[in-house]
């Protein structure tokens, strides 16, 4: 080997798996769930069916790998409006931020979220895969209404689990409809505001 010889770089194992859940999304957006093949994954990524087997040996670790790959990207999202510091309703309007971001301008990220909740329906081992991010999200809203409550901007007769849960179906709701405009969500989100804020007693004004 001569010393100019040009160094190659050898993808990582992390890289692979990002472009094999980058071509399992990409497939899932273009044929739905029920038409994601492991052959057409290896075609795009480049690489052989036992390679791709190495790196996600079943459906299940393949669905696994692309709600890992969502979850970083909600991850993501929520990094680029810092919630530390802010009030319960300042945060409960960061979530309808990121939500509002998601629906009109990251469309295929719904398209895949919903492809996989409705397979988690008749499908145990996704739904093991599903729920869970079900939950965190219900969990994250919960604990927005919480601080509301403890800081003032919210009902302080609200029940935090409850309100999550009426917070997180509406938005479910909203991201099915394949005919929700901008206005309506907005109409959405400042309901949902309404039904729980705290406003102020004329009484005590």
């Amino acid at each position: 080997m001569t010393l100019d010889q040009p160094n190659i770089r050898r993808e990582s194992g992390d890289d692979r798996r990002l472009a094999i859940a980058a071509a399992a999304r990409a497939i899932i957006i273009e044929k739905g769930l029920e038409g994601l093949r492991t052959r057409d994954i290896a075609a795009r990524v480049g690489i052989n069916i036992a390679t791709l087997h190495y790196h996600v040996p079943s459906k299940e670790a393949l669905v696994a790998l692309v709600a890992d790959s969502l979850r970083r990207d909600f991850r993501a999202q929520a990094a680029r409006r810092p919630r530390a510091g802010k009030s319960g309703l300042e945060q409960l309007h960061l979530e309808f931020d990121d939500f509002r971001e998601t629906v009109l301008e990251m469309p295929d990220l719904i398209i895949i979220l919903t492809e996989l909740i409705a397979r988690a329906r008749r499908d145990a081992a996704v739904a093991e895969i599903m729920i869970p991010m079900r939950e965190f999200w219900r969990k994250q809203v919960a604990d927005v209404f919480r601080l509301g409550i403890a800081d003032g901007s919210f009902r302080p007769d609200i029940d935090p689990d409850a309100a999550a849960l009426i917070t997180t179906g509406a938005l479910s709701d909203c991201w099915r409809r394949s005919d929700i405009s901008r206005s309506l969500l907005d109409q959405v989100l400042a309901e949902l505001e309404r039904a729980f804020v705290q406003t102020p007693n004329p009484l005590q004004e």
